[in-house]
């Protein structure tokens, strides 16, 4: 039942509630990004979705104008402005995915979204059955040090997470995500 109606429900309950609370909040940040470096204010990419299907991915814009997508193991090598390194270290650049929950991308919960050229992690999702659910803002991968993952890690704890979805294992990983939040930032 949770996996089929309420996991939807919730995710837009909660995405349309935080996108209307936070408002003020993503004005301010577009207002600085401007101020700081006049190029667009959101940076879209393209991402792997459920089922494999791919759709158009946000968040505030960290990086100079024109820096090429990377994937988050070679986060080190991307030059941030100014405003950037305040957004990624506070997690800021990633409140823009509330619209992606919102029209139904993404979950607040799940793995999370790959690069569409990250092909040996999509066909290791597939393989593993962790494409069958919507891919998340946070989850399993990502409260356990996602970054630093081999793909062979990364795609196990998404397996894990597809295998075993409930209320309980997302509102576990969610409230541990704030734990994961408070950890210093990497050095990079």
């Amino acid at each position: 039942m949770y996996t089929c109606c309420l996991k939807r429900g919730l995710d837009v309950a909660i995405a349309l509630m935080a996108l209307v609370l936070l408002f003020p909040l993503f004005l301010s940040v577009a207002f600085f990004i401007k101020v700081f470096d006049r190029g667009p204010v959101l940076f879209v990419s393209k991402r792997v979705g459920m089922e494999g299907m791919p759709f158009s991915f946000y968040k505030f814009r960290s990086m100079p104008v024109n820096t090429p997508v990377v994937s988050s193991d070679k986060l080190g090598e991307v030059p941030l402005n100014r405003l950037g390194i305040f957004l990624r270290r506070s997690n800021l650049d990633e409140l823009p995915q509330l619209w992606n929950i919102l029209v139904g991308d993404m979950s607040l919960v799940g793995p999370r979204p790959s690069l569409v050229t990250q092909v040996e992690l999509i066909d290791k999702r597939h393989s593993m059955g962790a494409l069958k659910c919507r891919p998340g803002l946070t989850g399993l991968a990502q409260v356990n040090s996602y970054d630093g993952m081999s793909v062979d890690a990364k795609t196990e704890l998404d397996a894990i997470y597809a295998k075993n979805i409930s209320a309980w294992n997302d509102l576990k990983i969610f409230l541990k995500t704030f734990q994961y939040l408070l950890k210093p930032p990497p050095v990079y």
